[in-house]
């Protein structure tokens, strides 16, 4: 296998996806991706490099993300796949605090600053960190970068970055809107752009990166001005586990008449809710398929989770202006046209008309799938994400 020029690490609640590019031309080219599974359960390792097979094995129980780490690199060592310490190593990390706007080479400080905010995301920056080690400890001499799901967002205006609540709880324990899935934006973002043979800083867009997790971005300029989610990824659309917006008091009301304490809202908030405490189904394919057959709760929740997104649409269009174009994302963004198209249904007095047949008919990369060309029109697409190669990426971007 060639040499490795970037290896990036997306460290996940329970997985780690990991993706292996080699610079050709100019092009950043992957070589290799896999993916390990079910850690602290029946933990697998799937691994698919260039010119070889793809391989799957079970590993037994994987306690924790440290061993996950040791368990990805000793096979590519034992295997061959990777001969070499990478050029750089990129890590996704999803919540950078205040202070980072842009990716960041690891070092003490960075580190220190990590671990500060794992306060505001203690699901996911442990997670993070622990690949960040076992990184450090197997490759003492590459430099390793951080990327941030927050970072895209960092300059969001003070209007749409403040909570109305006690400036003193921002000032002094960071309570204020950060929003995440940033790497995702900002990467279809810029396809967009390009798409549409637009200088991306003199582009009005709309992402909607609708997955599991859910949120969405209005792009203007190339800056995010308004994002869906908040400090933390519970605000805004919702998502298969999680609801988005939620009035507070609901949470005071759950606490006063039915004893719940800290730790079982906040699992009722993480895990039961959104599509999965609507209809029992966490899985939009699930959802729209016992929809279709007629259930009224998949019915339900699908009705809520469109008009969810219909209505931070409106918003975005007031804020933002007439965009360019909107630009769905994710897996349910990328692969369900049910869902794009409840979404995108009756807006022609917004300037968006869907073209049904084509967004049912996935034709081409970009999809395009608006109607027509009249003048107001906005551009309806959907572009397929790519963190890993964002983070290949920003990574290289680090070390000009």
């Amino acid at each position: 296998m060639r040499s490795m020029d970037v290896l990036v690490i997306n460290c996940g609640s329970s997985s780690i996806k990991f993706k292996a590019y080699a610079l050709d031309d100019g092009l950043l080219r992957a070589c290799l991706v896999g993916v390990l599974d079910r850690l602290g359960g029946a933990t697998t390792l799937r691994v698919n490099a260039a010119g070889t097979e793809p391989t799957a094995q079970a590993l037994g129980v994987v306690p924790d993300h440290a061993a996950g780490m040791r368990a990805i690199l000793a096979e590519l060592r034992v295997t061959g796949l990777l001969p070499e310490a990478p050029r750089a190593i990129g890590h996704r990390i999803v919540h950078g605090g205040a202070r980072f706007s842009a990716a960041a080479r690891i070092d003490e400080a960075v580190l220190d600053a990590l671990h500060a905010a794992t306060a505001l995301a203690p699901l996911h920056n442990p997670a993070g960190l622990a690949g960040i080690r076992a990184c450090l400890d197997a490759f003492p001499g590459v430099t390793q970068v951080a990327v941030f799901d927050t970072a895209f967002h960092h300059d969001l205006p003070a209007a749409a970055c403040h909570y109305a609540v006690p400036l003193a709880w921002a000032e002094q324990y960071g309570v204020r809107r950060y929003g995440f899935h940033g790497i995702s934006h900002a990467h279809v973002a810029r396809r967009a752009a390009q798409h549409l043979q637009r200088p991306y800083d003199d582009c009005r867009l709309i992402t909607l990166h609708l997955g599991h997790g859910a949120s969405m971005a209005a792009i203007r300029d190339g800056h995010c001005v308004e994002t869906s989610m908040g400090m933390t990824p519970l605000e805004g659309l919702v998502m298969g586990t999680r609801g988005g917006d939620l009035d507070a008091g609901v949470l005071l009301h759950m606490q006063r008449v039915a004893g719940l304490d800290a730790g079982q809202l906040e699992r009722a908030l993480n895990h039961d809710s959104g599509l999965k405490g609507l209809c029992g189904e966490a899985d939009m394919r699930n959802a729209l398929a016992r929809a279709d057959a007629g259930d009224a709760r998949a019915e339900l929740a699908l009705a809520v989770y469109c008009h969810r997104v219909r209505k931070y649409l409106g918003a975005y269009i007031a804020i933002l202006g007439r965009p360019h174009a909107l630009v769905f994302t994710g897996g349910v963004g990328e692969n369900a046209a049910p869902v794009r198209a409840r979404i995108c249904r009756d807006l022609d007095h917004l300037g968006i008309h869907l073209d049904a047949a084509r967004n049912a008919h996935d034709d081409g990369e970009p999809l395009e799938f608006h109607a027509g060309a009249a003048p107001d029109a906005i551009r309806l697409l959907r572009i397929r994400t790519d963190e890993e190669l964002e983070i290949a990426g920003q990574t290289l971007h680090a070390l000009a």
